[in-house]
This record gives structure tokens, sequence and C-alpha cells, in this order.
């Protein structure tokens, strides 16, 4: 199984990484204070302990492929039922709900383009907690952007957090692996079928995919019906695995919010 070699990363670029961390700044979402544009201790507990704790803690059950939550844990997910996704399971940094979902809107329509490397901090976090640990070899790939969104915003939200994700973890970053093969129309207007028919055929990949295991990484994840459509190209090129990587996961329709700890618990 071929493999791409795992690089050293730049000297200035881990000086940089500890430079920034030093750095005071504000938090994100709370203005208290905190270091290189990260979010401070207290907020980073609220808004991810939910995606980094096993539902044996008393939290709503998630989907054991694309993280949805769950009211119980024998419910159908309505994602997942009618598919078999072509990714084998998904890691999130937070669901995508007040106060947390701010963080995506600053990158994404602020263009705020710190919160990229925030974002990929906090996905890097989740990752080094997930019970199941990434493939040793594992590649990162960002969802390609849409000539529309790319022209309206300039940057690939997706590539910019997959750079600072792969940087964390050290992980190579893959954008020539996946393409899209046509536009489409825009998913916030479409429902769970629509997005699902749009994502359709969307994507292509290269034949340098066969053998890599895949990193799939996004920014949010609603119906994970653009993580099917590109992992299914990917592994129709020959990719041994892909793991679905978002910085945030949509409810869907369990929007109810999983309960927050009272700050008194974990600030000490």
């Amino acid at each position: 199984m071929p493999t791409l070699p795992r690089l050293p990363l730049p000297r200035w670029r881990f000086a940089a990484a500890m430079l920034r961390a030093l750095v005071p700044s504000d938090c994100p979402l709370c203005a208290a204070r905190s270091r290189g544009g990260l979010l401070c201790a207290a907020c980073e507990e609220s808004v991810c302990w939910a995606a980094r704790t096993p539902a044996s803690l008393g939290l709503p059950w998630r989907c054991g492929r694309c993280a949805l939550p769950l009211p119980e844990h024998d419910t159908a997910c309505p994602d997942c039922a009618e598919r078999a996704t072509a990714f084998e399971r998904t890691i999130i940094a937070f669901d995508y709900a007040p106060p947390a979902d701010a963080l995506i809107l600053q990158l994404k329509n602020g263009l705020r383009y710190g919160r990229a490397d925030l974002l990929g901090n906090l996905l890097a976090e989740a990752v080094r907690h997930h019970v199941l640990p990434l493939a040793p070899a594992t590649v990162l790939v960002p969802i390609p952007a849409s000539t529309a969104s790319l022209r309206r915003r300039g940057f690939n939200p997706a590539a910019e957090i997959a750079r600072a994700l792969g940087r964390d973890l050290e992980l190579p970053v893959r954008r020539d692996l996946l393409r899209r093969d046509r536009e489409q129309a825009k998913q916030s207007s479409l429902g769970r079928l629509g997005r699902r028919q749009a994502a359709q055929n969307l994507y292509a990949s290269s034949p340098r995919a066969r053998g890599l295991h895949i990193g799939l990484v996004d920014d949010v994840m609603t119906t994970g019906s653009t993580m099917h459509a590109a992992a299914a190209a990917l592994r129709a090129a020959g990719a041994a695995s892909v793991v679905a990587l978002a910085a945030a996961r949509t409810p869907g329709q369990f929007p109810a919010a999983p309960p927050r700890r009272p700050r008194a618990e974990w600030r000490g």
C-alpha cells in the first residue's frame, strides 16, 4: 500500500506557533483574556465537552457514522439509516449551535481568517480525544469549495481548517486528490433530500488516492451528503479508508442543546 512520507514541519512553523500561543488576546466568544487567538479554557470546555465526552456519561447519544446527536441509543439516524456512508466515522469539534456557531460564521461571513487556525486547533483536540485514532499515515483532504463561494470569499474555509489541522497533527494536506466535477445550488436553501440529490456525483478523485487513508475535512457537516459524495469518489479511486473530520456538526432534527457543565464545576 503506497503511503506518503511524513516530512518534518519547517522549524519556522513550530516557532511561529509557539510565539502565537504566547501572545495575549481576547477569547473570541466571551472576550475574556486568552492567548494566541484561542478560546479561553472555560469557553473551550463549555462548547467542546459534549463532542469529546461519551454518551455513557449522560450526554445525548450520537450516530456512530455521522456524529448526529440522537435522543436515544436505538434511534435510527435520519442521515444514515437509508444509506451506507462512504466514510467510516466522523470526528467533530463541537455542535453547530450557539454560541460556538459564531466561530464558523466569523470565518465564512466575517472573513476572520485567524478563526481557521482556532477551528483547526479545536478539531485537532477532538481527534486526540477520540476513542479511535486516525491511521498513522492519514492524509488530510479538504472538501473543494464551489467557484461561487471562492469568488465571494477569496478562500476555501475547509482548506484553511485542513491546513491548521495538518500543522497541529503533523499530517500532510493534499488538495490535488479531490475536485468538483460541476457546480451545484447553494445548499443552505435545500432540505435533506435536496442535499442528497445535489451532492450525487459532485466530486471526482485522482487515482493518486489509491491505497491512502484519508481524513476528509470540512467546516460544517449538515446531513453528511457532501462528505458521503466526496468519500464515495475517493473510495472509487481506491482510497483505503475515509474518516470525516468536521469542525462542527449541525444537530439536525434533534436540536436540543446538550447540557453544559456549570462553570463552578470546571473552573475549579
